[in-house]
């Protein structure tokens, strides 16, 4: 079964090369797909110093589901691999352990979740681990989002709200060290709180609209 792995990236210059890197080194990986999804940085030239690695550029902000969308419009893998290009230290066993529960098809959908990593990010998967953004699923999955490239930040709480409704096998993976740039980090703090609000706009409005319940877990 063919792996992709699709990376949706807004202004990630800085970190994105580290993530393919780390890519480029896992045998059951075998594509790879970055989409900037309206990037005002370097993201596009930082992807693009990398052999075999296909990189989409998407000139308006589509937010995080309209770039997985595109990103999975680009390739017809039977796995699909999404994850953050802002994150910090991302290994190979890392990755080799989320796609294992899809490859072994003990589970549809494998969600990963931070741990040891950095305090502020392992809480915030503790309490929400159905928001993570590192999740390896069956391609079916994705396409029966119906409005997957409107969902902007909601992308996640789609997954857990259709897994939940179909009774669908979803594992929860430990990915002990690892953890990302937070907003206020990359951004200032004001700033960063801010498009962090922004975020959970998104999701808030992303959940009212499919009348998700975010209060229950995988």
């Amino acid at each position: 079964m063919e792996v992709a792995a699709i990376i949706p990236a807004f202004n990630e210059e800085k970190t994105v090369g580290n993530v393919i890197k780390t890519l480029k080194k896992v045998k059951n990986v075998h594509r790879i797909v970055v989409v900037s999804d309206g990037s005002e940085d370097g993201t596009v030239h930082s992807a693009m110093q990398y052999n075999q690695v296909e990189v989409i550029e998407l000139l308006d902000n589509r937010g995080k589901g309209g770039a997985i969308k595109a990103g999975l419009d680009r390739c017809d893998s039977e796995i699909i691999l999404i994850l953050d290009a802002d994150l910090l230290g991302l290994t190979v066993k890392h990755v080799e352990d989320l796609l294992d529960p899809v490859i072994k098809e003990r589970a549809l959908m494998a969600v990963g979740i931070f741990e040891k990593g950095r305090m502020a990010t392992d809480i915030a998967q503790k309490m929400a681990p159905f928001l993570s953004g590192q999740r390896a699923l069956k391609r079916d999955l994705l396409e029966n989002i119906s409005d997957l490239d409107l969902s902007r930040f909601g992308i996640e709480v789609a997954l857990h709200q259709y897994v939940e409704d179909n009774d669908i096998e979803a594992e929860i993976v430990q990915l002990p060290d690892l953890s990302h740039v937070m907003k206020e980090e990359k951004l200032g703090f004001f700033k960063g709180a801010l498009a962090r609000v922004k975020m959970y706009w998104e999701i808030f409005k992303y959940v009212a609209r499919i009348g998700a319940d975010p209060r229950e877990k995988l």
